[in-house]
């Protein structure tokens, strides 16, 4: 299928292109670059235009004819998302609904959702599985909650046939060397120890340290990167088969705490680099924690790359090769 995917040149975009290309579907990208890298398409085409831009997107659905897109196009930081809501909310909630509009013109049904465990919050229970109540407690949660409903309804009035895939914490880089981690101002842990662990920045900065948790750090599901691009193929062949408006947990099972991945990162790298211990972020629940049962069982997915080290291993090959990015 030709494969529209919004934000393909970003971090999870970008690999989830190179897995389309390789099972032989042919994804177009569509990314205004304030974020993502056009060397990270590795060829693939692209066009330049923001998500919200619906006269480009249509344009392009029926140009290209396309019969499914992926939607990674969104803002992801959940500290930033409480400094600036409305810019998350014009982002994630207007892109996603300028894009649904293009495909219901266009006549698009197939639509695959980037969503997040964030649209939990903080659940009574862990792991968390799909049944559980979706409570966000920050803006960023609460955009990719009101994402899925909106697709929901439109889905009900048109025949629009979304998955929403809700993955935890991605991490990790393309184990061929060709892909990895590079955004512009990084905040995510594995990326920030390892950047520390190569002199790019003075600590890993640790923020909080008095959660209820083992060790007082938050703990987080850290799923390999790759492992989300072959969910997002399958999610695809869900879709064609008949599925819709259906949520997917995309997670590993196991949590680890921030001081382990760090631990982790210093083992890898051989570098001990210093930690520096702050105050809580606003937004960040103490634990999260996947069951991805429902993804197993319907979609046929199998993580292969669960090993905290692995993920944190080709994160650490990508760094070393690339200690620009893709500069």
């Amino acid at each position: 299928m030709n494969v529209l995917v919004t934000g393909g040149a970003g971090y999870i975009g970008s690999h989830t292109v190179k897995e389309l290309r390789k099972v032989g579907h042919q994804p177009i990208a569509l990314d205004d670059l304030r974020e993502g890298h056009e060397a990270a398409l590795l060829g693939a085409p692209l066009v330049r235009a923001a998500v919200q831009d619906r006269a480009t997107v249509e344009k392009v659905l029926r140009e290209e004819c396309v019969e499914a897109v992926m939607h990674f196009a969104a803002y992801c930081y959940v500290g930033e998302s409480v400094r600036s809501p409305l810019a998350y909310y014009e982002n994630n909630v207007l892109g996603t609904l300028r894009l649904a509009e293009a495909c219901v013109a266009a006549g698009v049904r197939l639509f695959v959702l980037s969503s997040s465990a964030a649209v939990y919050g903080e659940p009574d229970r862990q792991p968390i599985d799909e049944e559980t109540p979706c409570r966000p407690v920050n803006p960023y949660g609460r955009t990719k909650r009101v994402a899925e409903e909106l697709l929901a309804d439109v889905a009900a009035a048109t025949g629009l046939r979304p998955v929403f895939l809700r993955y935890f914490n991605a991490a990790g880089a393309d184990p061929d060397g060709e892909l990895g981690e590079d955004h512009r101002v990084e905040t995510h842990l594995i990326p920030c120890a390892l950047l520390a662990a190569l002199g790019r920045r003075p600590a890993l900065s640790v923020f909080g340290a008095d959660y209820p948790t083992q060790d007082g750090s938050c703990v987080r599901d850290f799923v390999h990167v790759t492992d989300l691009a072959d969910a997002h193929v399958l999610a695809l062949e869900f879709a064609r088969a008949g599925g819709s408006c259906r949520a997917f947990n995309l997670g590993n099972g196991r949590g680890f705490s921030v001081k382990e991945v760090a631990d982790a990162a210093r083992r890898i790298s051989g570098v001990d680099f210093p930690v520096a211990l702050e105050g809580r972020r606003p937004g960040d629940p103490p634990v999260l924690v996947a069951s991805s049962q429902r993804a197993r069982a319907e979609l046929g997915w199998r993580p292969r790359h669960g090993d905290l080290e692995e993920v944190v291993r080709t994160a650490w090959e990508w760094f070393r090769a690339h200690p620009n990015g893709y500069c």
